[in-house]
């Protein structure tokens, strides 16, 4: 991989560039749609391209878990299974562990007070963590097991234990058990064969105590440690393919992110920023963000992490694709951001469109519509006058509406569509006013 920044904005810590990869070069910034199970939900890889998307972003977990690593490894690579050529970001499967589990019972962050049992807490509802042995206060190590009591059955039934080792956990899919470390996470990731690779992190939850953030954040950087151990195993093996003259592995030009955690606290976000940087990967992942806590509080921990990383290192932000979470992040200094956001509205009959669209329509949103309303029924407009997509430049606001309330699937197609090259064309617009010095202006536009 190589990064280089091409320019940065005078009043602001934005910056314009490119990163190069095996499969492709991404300007930056730029935004990353999400692939979950090796698919843009609603859209084909040659839609991808003709958007304008360079780059996606692909789960560990779901990869994992349907069809396998080692199909997709044997149909040669997500690249060819999914036929797509350009670059492939890749998570390790950390989030979802974690979140699925909990999530899929629909358990609750609970805002006003923590359960505690002990050194082991847990932020949700319902949920009560089992001491699985005694705590050496001396060492950081905690080892937490999670339970539920499930509503119709009473009974407990297990969902995920975290260990120094690795996190056990069972699939969503079929309750089969699995036990993923950080070094599996990463030969996972080899399997699959991505451009750029995460390394295997503890997701801080919120809201949590600051010995709760602590301890998770002190994991995760003992972690990172054995990713990148793993990482550079697997790497001086491909190198040993070369030598030796012999067909190299998938994965072996893969670049690793080391990821950075400390939830909300200005000395652990701090911390935990200087050692992923010093660590050695060649990209920095900034995680734990768009938990739950505030837009503000969200902004401010950007400001206190990205301060401590070096310049010369690309850095993305994960899970946080909201049009002024875009601008907010980029004028600190974020070079691609990933989000289920564009698709996700999309399947939700919102619609994307620019501010001054939006308060024209008077809607609750300043950045999208809902296209079911009964007002868009017979409205011959396209989804946004200003949007020069396919969607818009063919369609109206009234055929959408029909379709969604037809429930065809042609409507949440078109809705994706649209909604990912609204935020493709505004990261290029974004990159655009970077170079040209007028960032602040384009950000005053879209957010007063």
């Amino acid at each position: 991989m190589k990064f280089e920044i091409l320019i940065k904005d005078r009043q602001s810590n934005a910056r314009a560039g490119t990163i190069s990869l095996p499969h492709g070069k991404v300007e930056t910034p730029s935004f990353v749609p999400v692939g979950t199970q090796a698919s843009v939900k609603a859209l084909s890889s040659q839609e991808l391209k003709e958007i304008g998307v360079k780059i996606f972003f692909g789960n560990t977990y779901h990869l994992f878990l349907r069809p396998g690593a080692q199909v997709i490894q044997k149909l040669g690579g997500i690249h060819k299974f999914m036929g797509w050529d350009g670059p492939i970001m890749t998570d390790s499967g950390g989030f979802q562990v974690f979140s699925l589990g909990l999530g899929k019972l629909k358990l609750k962050i609970e805002k006003e007070k923590l359960k505690i049992a002990g050194r082991y807490e847990t932020p949700y509802e319902n949920a009560s963590p089992v001491c699985a042995g005694k705590l050496d206060p001396s060492v950081p190590i905690r080892r937490l097991r999670m339970t539920f009591k499930e509503s119709k059955t009473g009974k407990n039934q297990f969902l995920a234990e975290f260990a120094e080792e690795g996190v056990r956990f069972k699939s969503h899919l079929d309750g089969s058990e699995h036990f993923l470390t950080p070094e599996k996470s990463i030969q996972i990731q080899k399997q699959l064969g991505a451009d750029i690779i995460l390394a295997f992190d503890d997701c801080t939850p919120y809201p949590v105590t600051y010995e709760y953030a602590r301890l998770s954040m002190e994991r995760t950087h003992r972690w990172a440690e054995r990713s990148l151990g793993e990482f550079e195993r697997l790497r001086a093996e491909s190198g040993l393919d070369h030598a030796c003259r012999r067909p190299q592995s998938l994965g072996s030009g893969q670049s690793l992110y080391g990821v950075i955690q400390g939830s909300t606290f200005e000395d652990l976000r701090k911390k935990s920023a200087r050692f992923i940087d010093a660590l050695g990967t060649e990209g920095i992942a900034i995680g734990g963000m768009a938990v739950g806590e505030s837009k503000k509080l969200m902004y401010k921990t950007l400001e206190w992490t990205i301060p401590e990383l070096e310049e010369e290192k690309p850095r993305h932000l994960l899970g946080v694709g909201e049009v002024d979470d875009i601008f907010e992040a980029v004028e600190r200094g974020v070079d691609t951001l990933d989000c289920v956001t564009p698709t996700r509205l999309a399947r939700h009959k919102n619609l994307f469109v620019h501010p001054k669209i939006a308060a024209l329509e008077k809607s609750k949103s300043r950045f999208n519509l809902i296209i079911t309303n009964a007002k868009y029924a017979a409205d011959k407009s396209p989804v946004d006058p200003l949007c020069q997509c396919v969607v818009c430049q063919n369609y109206s606001r009234a055929y959408l509406h029909h379709l969604y309330k037809s429930n065809e699937i042609l409507g949440v197609r078109l809705g994706t569509y649209h909604n990912l090259y609204f935020l493709v064309s505004l990261m290029k617009q974004i990159r655009e006013a970077i170079a040209d010095n007028r960032f602040q202006r384009l950000k005053q536009e879209w957010l007063v």
